[in-house]
């Protein structure tokens, strides 16, 4: 008589369910994204965003507390600046956000890992993400200033720069640029597959950084593209990348397990602003238990191949797994 295959086995508890599991998601795959503003005693919630907060700095280093005693690794931090202008000065300027941010979180929080998003889009006034001429966005003279902009990040304290702006060699230039300012042990996480998504609306509200004009297609990817993220992916990580990024996360998870399989860093994955107020809106309307759906979300990113998850419900989810 021919044996019923029976995998119910493997399923009829939770400890039974727990002691084969193939995946598994840990606080220490976790980095938190902020919002850094000017000013004091600022703590004021994202319209767009629930439970995301523009923070100035005395606020940051209240909630950095609360980040490390949850053992979450590292924090990613974007500035929201008063002052903008045609070339983003702020992103390189010694007092600019981030700067006295990453000087402040440095002294307090000495083994946290900070981590500083280098792009020019939060500090231009037309919101792209490099230097603007005749309507063109100019790929060699973004460069450099984006180059300066991980000097002064890693002169303030730095652990990680994470360029997120997709110009061409960027990766080259910010790793010779450090290596010659004697930061060679500075790390480079990558956004090397960043496409241009529609789910980043909300993180433009909380950073100011939508473009005045246009769009941002010309240097983030086509999201019909798989062999393109590949192709930039190993561009990266000739130029010097440690970790290597794939945005937004929950619809290219085939982008990051093809990725994975492929190379041997770390490859980061980010569960962007959509991603997260989807989420966030049908639980708030009772749609959908809250809790379940972040942690099948994020083990989905982890399946996928992420070793990095960054997620706004970082905070949650350490809570959650230590629960």
């Amino acid at each position: 008589m021919e044996l019923i295959k029976r995998p119910r086995r493997l399923r009829v508890n939770d400890t039974m369910r727990r002691l084969v599991r193939e995946t598994r998601v840990s606080v220490d795959d976790l980095v938190y994204p902020l919002f850094i503003v000017e000013g004091r005693d600022v703590k004021k919630e994202v319209p767009s965003m629930p439970g995301v907060y523009h923070l100035s700095i005395d606020m940051l280093l209240e909630e950095l507390e609360e980040v490390q005693s949850l053992g979450i690794p590292g924090v990613l931090l974007f500035g929201v600046p008063d002052f903008k202008d045609e070339v983003g000065s702020g992103a390189y300027s010694e007092d600019g956000i981030i700067q006295r941010a990453l000087r402040e979180a440095k002294k307090s929080f000495p083994e946290l890992l900070l981590i500083a998003d280098v792009c020019l889009c939060e500090y231009t006034s037309h919101g792209h993400c490099g230097v603007v001429e005749d309507g063109r966005i100019l790929n060699d003279k973004s460069v450099e200033l984006i180059a300066r902009s991980a000097l002064s990040y890693a002169e303030a304290g730095a652990d990680i720069v994470a360029p997120s702006d997709m110009m061409d060699g960027r990766i080259g230039a910010i790793r010779r640029l450090l290596d010659a300012n004697g930061y060679e042990d500075k790390a480079i996480m990558a956004y090397s597959a960043k496409y241009a998504s529609a789910f980043y609306g909300p993180f433009r509200d909380a950073a100011h950084s939508a473009p005045a004009f246009g769009d941002r297609k010309t240097y983030q990817m086509d999201y019909s593209n798989l062999k393109e993220a590949i192709r930039e992916v190993e561009i990266d990580i000739a130029e010097g990348a440690d970790i290597v990024m794939v945005k937004p996360a929950m619809a290219y998870l085939d982008v990051i397990n093809e990725i994975s399989r492929r190379v041997d860093l770390p490859v980061a994955a980010y569960q962007v602003s959509g991603e997260y107020c989807m989420i966030k809106a049908a639980a708030n309307n009772g749609w959908i238990n809250e809790k379940a759906a972040v942690l099948e979300s994020v083990t989905a990113i982890r399946r996928a191949g992420a070793k990095i998850i960054i997620t706004y419900y970082a905070k949650q989810l350490a809570r959650w797994l230590a629960g």
